[in-house]
C-alpha cells in the first residue's frame, strides 16, 4: 500500500517507516558509530523513499554550531576580496555552509560593529581578508571564535595567514623573460612602502644576479598602481636605457600603460619589448593589446584554503604561522 505523506517529511515519519526510535534515526542520518550498519542502511532507505532532507539549522543547534562564517574586508571594489569570497564560498558550500560578508571600508568603528553583529548572529569563525599582503592587525584577541587571515599578514605571529607568494611569482615572471634570452630586462612597480612591490623587486634583482644579470638602472622603478605610471616610466626608461628588451611590471595596470607607451614609440610588443604583468586581472590582461602574459595569484585557491584551515580549527586542529600560496605564470602575446 502507499504512504500517504504531509509536505514536510519529518525525522519522526522517516523513524515510523524504518521501524526505529527517532533518536535512532537521527543518528543513522548524523552517521554516528553507535548505529549497527544493517539499522543505519534501513533508515537511510526511508529517508530516500520519503525525499526527507535534514534541517540543517537544527543539526546546527544540536552541534553547536550556526554552519556559517563571517568574512571581514577591508576592501571590496573586487580586484582581491571577490575571487577569495568566491573560493570560500565554494568550499563551504560542500559542507552546507554559508558566508556573511561584510566590508569594513578600512574603518575601525565599522570593523568592530560588524564584529558584534557577527558574533550576535553566532558564526563558527572568521575569514580576515587584507587589500595588499601586508600586515594586518590582528582582531583574535576580541574573537572568542576561531579566525583565519587572507591575503595579509596579522601583528600576532600566532594567527594563521594565507598570502601569496609574492617572491615565488617575480621568480616566475623573470626566469621566463630570461628563457625567451631577455637580457635588458627592467622592473617598474608600486610604491616602495608595499611589501609586495619591495619583495617582488628583492626577488627580480636576485633571481637575475643568479643568471649573471642585472636590473636595468640597477633600481627597480616605483610608482602608483596605475596605467599613467606604466606610461611615463617606459617612455622615461626608453628615453636612458633604449637597449631594453623585457620589462617585468609590479601588476597589470602598469603592464598596460608600459604597452600603450611602447606602440606610442614604435617599439613592437613582444619583438622588440617583451611585458609580463601581475595579478592576472582579467579587465587589463586580456584586453591589452597585445594581452598580457602575466603572474596568476590564485586569489579563490586562496579562500578554499582559508576554509579548509577553518574547518580544521573547529575540529580542534588549529595552525599558526604564515602560509604562502604558489602563483602561477599565464602566458599570452606580450612574450609568445
Amino acid at each position: 500500500m502507499g504512504r500517504r505523506r504531509s509536505e514536510t517529511v519529518t525525522l519522526r515519519d522517516v523513524a515510523l517507516l524504518a521501524g526505529v526510535s527517532i533518536a535512532t534515526a537521527s543518528k543513522a542520518i548524523n552517521n554516528r558509530d553507535e548505529v549497527a550498519a544493517n539499522t543505519r542502511a534501513r533508515v537511510l532507505r526511508a529517508a530516500a523513499e520519503l525525499s526527507f532532507r535534514p534541517n540543517v539549522l537544527a543539526q546546527g543547534l544540536v552541534a553547536g554550531r550556526t554552519r556559517a562564517i563571517g568574512l571581514l574586508t577591508d576592501e571590496l571594489d573586487g580586484r582581491f576580496a571577490i575571487p577569495i569570497l568566491l573560493g570560500a564560498e565554494n568550499a563551504l558550500s560542500d559542507q552546507q555552509m554559508s558566508v556573511l560578508l561584510c566590508d569594513t571600508r578600512g574603518d575601525a568603528i565599522r570593523r568592530n560593529h560588524y564584529i558584534r553583529t557577527l558574533l550576535a548572529r553566532q558564526v563558527d569563525g572568521f575569514i580576515i581578508v587584507g587589500d595588499s599582503n601586508d600586515l594586518h592587525l590582528s582582531l583574535t584577541a576580541d574573537l572568542p571564535v576561531p579566525a583565519v587571515y587572507v591575503y595579509c599578514r596579522s601583528t600576532n605571529p600566532g594567527d594563521l595567514c594565507l598570502v601569496s607568494d609574492d617572491e615565488g611569482g617575480a621568480l616566475l615572471a623573470v626566469e621566463h623573460l630570461i628563457a625567451l634570452r631577455r637580457k635588458h630586462i627592467a622592473h617598474i612597480t608600486g610604491p616602495q612602502s608595499y611589501r609586495a612591490a619591495r619583495d617582488r623587486a628583492a626577488a627580480a634583482r636576485t633571481v637575475l644576479r643568479d643568471h649573471g644579470l642585472a636590473l636595468v638602472g640597477g633600481q627597480p622603478l616605483h610608482g602608483e598602481w596605475s596605467q599613467h605610471w606604466g606610461r611615463h616610466a617606459t617612455r622615461l626608461l626608453m628615453a636612458t636605457t633604449p637597449e631594453v628588451d623585457a620589462i617585468f611590471c609590479g601588476n597589470d595596470q602598469i603592464a598596460s600603460g608600459a604597452a600603450q607607451a611602447l606602440a606610442s614609440l614604435g617599439r613592437q610588443v613582444p619583438d622588440d619589448v617583451a611585458i609580463v604583468g601581475y595579478d592576472n586581472w582579467e579587465i587589463f590582461a586580456a584586453d591589452c593589446r597585445p594581452p598580457l602574459t602575466t603572474i596568476d595569484l590564485n586569489l579563490q585557491q586562496l579562500g578554499e584554503t582559508a576554509v579548509r584551515h577553518l574547518l580544521a580549527a573547529l575540529g580542534g586542529t588549529p595552525a599558526s604561522g604564515v602560509v604562502r600560496q604558489p602563483c602561477r605564470l599565464v602566458v599570452r602575446e606580450s612574450t609568445a
